[in-house]
Protein backbone atom coordinates (compact mmCIF):
# COMPACT_ATOMS: atom_id res chain seq x y z
CA UNK A 1 0.00 0.00 0.00
CA UNK A 2 1.21 3.61 -0.78
CA UNK A 3 2.17 5.30 2.29
CA UNK A 4 1.27 9.42 1.00
CA UNK A 5 2.55 10.96 3.87
CA UNK A 6 6.22 10.08 2.90
CA UNK A 7 5.37 11.75 -0.08
CA UNK A 8 7.31 14.93 -0.12
CA UNK A 9 6.08 18.49 0.03
CA UNK A 10 7.48 20.90 -2.64
CA UNK A 11 5.69 24.37 -2.50
CA UNK A 12 6.58 24.97 -5.74
CA UNK A 13 4.93 21.43 -7.00
CA UNK A 14 2.68 20.12 -4.55
CA UNK A 15 1.75 16.76 -5.29
CA UNK A 16 -2.00 16.15 -5.74
CA UNK A 17 -2.23 12.97 -4.56
CA UNK A 18 -0.78 14.26 -1.46
CA UNK A 19 -3.49 16.72 -1.04
CA UNK A 20 -6.01 14.81 -1.37
CA UNK A 21 -5.09 12.27 0.86
CA UNK A 22 -4.47 14.70 3.91
CA UNK A 23 -7.81 16.41 3.08
CA UNK A 24 -9.92 15.98 6.11
CA UNK A 25 -13.11 17.40 4.79
CA UNK A 26 -15.23 14.45 3.73
CA UNK A 27 -15.52 11.12 5.96
CA UNK A 28 -13.08 8.27 4.72
CA UNK A 29 -10.81 6.11 6.61
CA UNK A 30 -7.02 6.13 5.90
CA UNK A 31 -6.82 2.95 4.56
CA UNK A 32 -9.62 3.46 2.37
CA UNK A 33 -8.71 6.63 0.84
CA UNK A 34 -5.38 5.56 0.70
CA UNK A 35 -6.41 2.41 -1.53
CA UNK A 36 -8.62 4.78 -3.88
CA UNK A 37 -5.76 7.58 -4.07
CA UNK A 38 -3.67 4.42 -5.18
CA UNK A 39 -5.65 3.23 -7.63
CA UNK A 40 -6.89 6.78 -9.00
CA UNK A 41 -3.17 7.58 -9.46
CA UNK A 42 -2.47 4.75 -11.46
CA UNK A 43 -0.84 4.32 -14.97
CA UNK A 44 -4.65 2.13 -16.12
CA UNK A 45 -6.43 5.30 -14.99
CA UNK A 46 -4.28 8.06 -16.77
CA UNK A 47 -3.48 5.90 -20.32
CA UNK A 48 -6.65 3.49 -20.34
CA UNK A 49 -9.76 5.27 -19.18
CA UNK A 50 -9.36 8.00 -21.77
CA UNK A 51 -10.12 5.78 -24.79
CA UNK A 52 -12.11 3.31 -22.58
CA UNK A 53 -14.77 5.62 -21.33
CA UNK A 54 -15.63 6.54 -25.30
CA UNK A 55 -15.69 2.92 -26.05
CA UNK A 56 -17.66 1.59 -23.71
CA UNK A 57 -20.45 4.56 -24.22
CA UNK A 58 -20.25 3.80 -27.69
CA UNK A 59 -21.20 0.32 -26.75
CA UNK A 60 -24.18 1.19 -24.72
CA UNK A 61 -25.81 2.62 -27.63
CA UNK A 62 -25.05 0.37 -29.98
CA UNK A 63 -26.22 -2.37 -27.86
CA UNK A 64 -29.38 -0.66 -26.84
CA UNK A 65 -30.40 -1.09 -30.85
CA UNK A 66 -29.26 -4.48 -30.91
CA UNK A 67 -31.85 -5.30 -27.72
CA UNK A 68 -34.66 -3.91 -30.33
CA UNK A 69 -34.13 -7.06 -32.23
CA UNK A 70 -33.25 -9.56 -29.60
CA UNK A 71 -36.16 -11.00 -27.53
CA UNK A 72 -37.27 -8.86 -24.39
CA UNK A 73 -36.29 -11.36 -21.65
CA UNK A 74 -33.35 -12.52 -23.55
CA UNK A 75 -30.70 -12.73 -20.41
CA UNK A 76 -27.94 -14.55 -19.14
CA UNK A 77 -27.11 -13.30 -15.89
CA UNK A 78 -25.08 -16.34 -14.87
CA UNK A 79 -22.71 -15.74 -17.26
CA UNK A 80 -22.54 -11.83 -16.72
CA UNK A 81 -21.45 -12.59 -13.15
CA UNK A 82 -18.91 -15.84 -14.05
CA UNK A 83 -17.49 -13.70 -16.45
CA UNK A 84 -17.25 -10.48 -13.97
CA UNK A 85 -15.58 -12.82 -11.46
CA UNK A 86 -12.72 -14.42 -14.25
CA UNK A 87 -11.86 -10.66 -15.27
CA UNK A 88 -11.30 -9.59 -11.75
CA UNK A 89 -9.78 -12.56 -10.69
CA UNK A 90 -7.31 -11.82 -13.66
CA UNK A 91 -7.04 -8.67 -14.44
CA UNK A 92 -8.33 -6.18 -12.30
CA UNK A 93 -6.14 -4.16 -9.63
CA UNK A 94 -5.89 -5.52 -6.17
CA UNK A 95 -7.01 -2.24 -4.91
CA UNK A 96 -10.10 -2.06 -7.48
CA UNK A 97 -11.12 -5.33 -6.49
CA UNK A 98 -10.50 -4.58 -2.72
CA UNK A 99 -12.96 -1.69 -3.08
CA UNK A 100 -15.63 -3.36 -5.21
CA UNK A 101 -15.73 -6.60 -2.55
CA UNK A 102 -15.83 -4.10 0.42
CA UNK A 103 -19.04 -2.43 -1.52
CA UNK A 104 -20.77 -5.37 -0.99
CA UNK A 105 -20.80 -5.32 2.92
CA UNK A 106 -20.73 -1.58 3.03
CA UNK A 107 -24.07 -1.28 1.30
CA UNK A 108 -25.65 -4.16 3.67
CA UNK A 109 -24.63 -2.81 6.62
CA UNK A 110 -26.31 0.58 5.56
CA UNK A 111 -29.46 -0.55 5.51
CA UNK A 112 -29.21 -2.62 8.11
CA UNK A 113 -28.71 0.25 10.09
CA UNK A 114 -32.03 2.26 8.08
CA UNK A 115 -34.01 -1.22 8.85
CA UNK A 116 -32.99 -1.37 12.52
CA UNK A 117 -33.70 2.52 13.52
CA UNK A 118 -36.96 2.41 11.38
CA UNK A 119 -39.98 2.91 13.82
CA UNK A 120 -40.91 -0.49 13.03
CA UNK A 121 -37.94 -2.68 11.99
CA UNK A 122 -37.61 -4.00 8.95
CA UNK A 123 -35.73 -6.59 7.77
CA UNK A 124 -32.92 -7.10 5.10
CA UNK A 125 -30.87 -9.55 2.97
CA UNK A 126 -26.70 -8.46 4.11
CA UNK A 127 -24.84 -9.47 1.23
CA UNK A 128 -21.34 -10.43 2.51
CA UNK A 129 -18.94 -12.18 0.04
CA UNK A 130 -15.67 -13.59 1.25
CA UNK A 131 -14.00 -14.01 -1.68
CA UNK A 132 -14.20 -12.99 -5.55
CA UNK A 133 -15.70 -15.84 -6.91
CA UNK A 134 -19.10 -15.34 -4.35
CA UNK A 135 -19.50 -13.09 -7.52
CA UNK A 136 -20.41 -15.67 -9.48
CA UNK A 137 -23.83 -15.94 -7.49
CA UNK A 138 -25.49 -13.35 -9.04
CA UNK A 139 -24.63 -10.77 -6.42
CA UNK A 140 -24.54 -7.93 -8.18
CA UNK A 141 -27.91 -8.19 -9.68
CA UNK A 142 -28.94 -9.02 -5.87
CA UNK A 143 -27.23 -5.94 -4.87
CA UNK A 144 -29.39 -4.06 -7.30
CA UNK A 145 -32.44 -6.03 -5.94
CA UNK A 146 -31.80 -6.10 -2.18
CA UNK A 147 -32.02 -1.72 -2.46
CA UNK A 148 -35.31 -1.27 -4.40
CA UNK A 149 -36.65 -4.19 -2.40
CA UNK A 150 -35.86 -2.53 1.04
CA UNK A 151 -36.80 0.88 0.05
CA UNK A 152 -40.42 -0.82 -1.02
CA UNK A 153 -40.62 -3.03 2.60
CA UNK A 154 -39.50 -0.24 4.66
CA UNK A 155 -42.21 2.55 3.01
CA UNK A 156 -44.73 -0.36 2.86
CA UNK A 157 -44.21 -0.72 6.23
CA UNK A 158 -44.65 3.13 7.24
CA UNK A 159 -47.06 3.87 5.45
CA UNK A 160 -49.23 0.97 7.03
CA UNK A 161 -48.40 2.05 10.66
CA UNK A 162 -48.74 5.91 9.76
CA UNK A 163 -45.02 6.68 11.14
CA UNK A 164 -42.18 8.26 9.35
CA UNK A 165 -38.51 8.19 9.61
CA UNK A 166 -36.86 10.48 12.54
CA UNK A 167 -33.56 11.08 15.03
CA UNK A 168 -33.49 8.26 17.16
CA UNK A 169 -32.14 9.26 20.63
CA UNK A 170 -29.50 6.19 21.34
CA UNK A 171 -29.50 4.33 17.05
CA UNK A 172 -28.41 0.47 17.20
CA UNK A 173 -24.73 0.81 15.64
CA UNK A 174 -24.50 -3.17 16.11
CA UNK A 175 -24.50 -3.97 12.51
CA UNK A 176 -21.36 -1.59 11.61
CA UNK A 177 -17.85 -2.94 11.27
CA UNK A 178 -15.04 -2.80 9.21
CA UNK A 179 -15.52 -5.73 6.69
CA UNK A 180 -12.94 -8.96 7.47
CA UNK A 181 -11.66 -8.26 4.07
CA UNK A 182 -7.98 -8.03 3.36
CA UNK A 183 -6.65 -6.25 0.40
CA UNK A 184 -3.00 -8.77 0.47
CA UNK A 185 -5.55 -11.27 -0.58
CA UNK A 186 -6.76 -10.18 -3.33
CA UNK A 187 -5.17 -11.47 -6.69
CA UNK A 188 -1.49 -9.95 -7.83
CA UNK A 189 -1.05 -11.51 -10.85
CA UNK A 190 0.89 -9.33 -13.83
CA UNK A 191 -2.12 -8.43 -15.37
CA UNK A 192 -3.77 -7.72 -12.40
CA UNK A 193 -3.24 -3.84 -13.00
CA UNK A 194 -6.91 -2.48 -14.25
CA UNK A 195 -8.48 0.57 -12.26
CA UNK A 196 -11.80 0.76 -11.02
CA UNK A 197 -12.77 3.39 -13.40
CA UNK A 198 -11.67 1.77 -16.60
CA UNK A 199 -12.77 -1.76 -14.85
CA UNK A 200 -16.37 -0.06 -14.55
CA UNK A 201 -16.85 1.24 -17.52
CA UNK A 202 -15.74 -1.73 -19.47
CA UNK A 203 -18.06 -4.05 -16.94
CA UNK A 204 -21.28 -1.73 -18.00
CA UNK A 205 -22.23 -2.30 -21.39
CA UNK A 206 -21.38 -5.78 -20.47
CA UNK A 207 -23.70 -5.80 -17.89
CA UNK A 208 -26.47 -4.10 -20.71
CA UNK A 209 -25.48 -6.78 -23.20
CA UNK A 210 -26.04 -9.84 -20.76
CA UNK A 211 -29.10 -8.46 -18.32
CA UNK A 212 -32.72 -7.87 -20.00
CA UNK A 213 -33.49 -3.61 -20.71
CA UNK A 214 -35.54 -3.94 -17.29
CA UNK A 215 -32.67 -5.02 -15.49
CA UNK A 216 -30.10 -2.99 -16.88
CA UNK A 217 -32.46 0.23 -16.45
CA UNK A 218 -33.28 -0.79 -12.99
CA UNK A 219 -29.38 -1.09 -11.49
CA UNK A 220 -28.78 2.16 -13.45
CA UNK A 221 -31.21 3.53 -11.53
CA UNK A 222 -30.57 2.15 -8.41
CA UNK A 223 -27.98 4.81 -8.18
CA UNK A 224 -30.14 7.60 -7.92
CA UNK A 225 -31.66 6.05 -4.52
CA UNK A 226 -28.13 6.81 -3.33
CA UNK A 227 -30.24 10.30 -2.12
CA UNK A 228 -33.07 8.36 -0.67
CA UNK A 229 -30.79 6.45 1.84
CA UNK A 230 -28.48 8.93 3.17
CA UNK A 231 -32.08 10.89 3.57
CA UNK A 232 -33.20 8.26 5.44
CA UNK A 233 -30.04 7.83 7.54
CA UNK A 234 -29.53 11.87 7.90
CA UNK A 235 -33.52 11.82 9.56
CA UNK A 236 -31.60 8.81 11.91
CA UNK A 237 -29.05 10.93 12.76
CA UNK A 238 -30.09 14.67 12.33
CA UNK A 239 -27.26 15.34 10.37
CA UNK A 240 -28.55 16.50 7.24
CA UNK A 241 -25.47 18.60 5.82
CA UNK A 242 -23.73 15.30 5.48
CA UNK A 243 -25.99 15.14 2.30
CA UNK A 244 -23.30 17.10 0.18
CA UNK A 245 -21.60 14.29 -0.33
CA UNK A 246 -23.77 13.09 -2.85
CA UNK A 247 -23.50 13.68 -6.69
CA UNK A 248 -26.04 10.93 -7.98
CA UNK A 249 -28.57 13.70 -6.62
CA UNK A 250 -32.71 13.27 -7.08
CA UNK A 251 -34.11 9.92 -7.01
CA UNK A 252 -36.92 11.41 -9.13
CA UNK A 253 -34.98 12.49 -11.96
CA UNK A 254 -33.62 9.28 -14.09
CA UNK A 255 -30.26 9.93 -16.02
CA UNK A 256 -28.98 8.50 -19.34
CA UNK A 257 -27.43 5.28 -18.74
CA UNK A 258 -24.83 6.65 -20.79
CA UNK A 259 -22.91 7.67 -17.65
CA UNK A 260 -23.64 4.67 -15.33
CA UNK A 261 -20.05 3.92 -15.19
CA UNK A 262 -18.72 7.19 -13.49
CA UNK A 263 -22.11 7.70 -11.69
CA UNK A 264 -21.36 3.95 -10.24
CA UNK A 265 -17.35 5.15 -9.02
CA UNK A 266 -19.50 8.24 -7.31
CA UNK A 267 -21.93 5.51 -5.39
CA UNK A 268 -19.15 3.76 -4.53
CA UNK A 269 -17.56 6.93 -2.88
CA UNK A 270 -20.82 8.05 -1.42
CA UNK A 271 -21.29 4.16 0.61
CA UNK A 272 -17.82 4.50 1.70
CA UNK A 273 -18.04 7.98 3.17
CA UNK A 274 -21.39 7.32 4.91
CA UNK A 275 -20.41 4.31 6.47
CA UNK A 276 -17.73 6.17 7.93
CA UNK A 277 -19.61 8.56 9.06
CA UNK A 278 -22.20 6.05 10.93
CA UNK A 279 -19.20 4.45 12.33
CA UNK A 280 -17.31 7.64 14.06
CA UNK A 281 -20.82 7.98 15.35
CA UNK A 282 -20.92 4.34 16.85
CA UNK A 283 -17.68 5.60 18.14
CA UNK A 284 -18.27 8.49 19.33
CA UNK A 285 -15.57 9.80 17.36
CA UNK A 286 -18.46 12.58 16.17
CA UNK A 287 -20.82 13.95 18.14
CA UNK A 288 -24.67 12.11 17.79
CA UNK A 289 -26.83 15.21 16.93
CA UNK A 290 -30.16 12.99 16.73
CA UNK A 291 -29.36 12.67 20.67
CA UNK A 292 -29.82 16.21 21.92
CA UNK A 293 -32.68 16.30 18.99
CA UNK A 294 -34.68 13.72 20.34
CA UNK A 295 -34.06 15.04 24.35
CA UNK A 296 -35.48 17.96 23.13
CA UNK A 297 -38.62 16.35 21.61
CA UNK A 298 -39.23 14.27 24.51
CA UNK A 299 -38.91 17.76 26.66
CA UNK A 300 -41.47 19.25 24.85
CA UNK A 301 -44.42 16.36 24.90
CA UNK A 302 -43.09 14.90 21.03
CA UNK A 303 -42.55 11.36 21.09
CA UNK A 304 -38.94 10.29 19.83
CA UNK A 305 -38.24 7.12 18.04
CA UNK A 306 -36.43 4.59 20.14
CA UNK A 307 -33.90 2.71 19.09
Amino acid sequence: MTDFRDIPHDERDPNPWLALYLDDSTPLPDHVKAAWLKDSSSRSRQFLLPFIRPIARISIILIQVLKVLLPKRWAHSKLLHRTLAFSMNRFVSPEANWLIMRHFHLGSQILSFIGANAPTPVPTKPLAPMEIDDIKDELFLKHDLNLFNFVIRLNTTLRSHGQHMGPVAEPNFGMLCDPPLELAAMPQGRLNILDLQSAIEIYTPVYQLLLTDNDFWRASNSLQLDETVAIYAAKILSSPEHLVMLNNKHPLVPLSTLRAGHRLVLHGLSTEMLHCLLMRMATGETPLPSREIAKTRQAAGRPAQAS
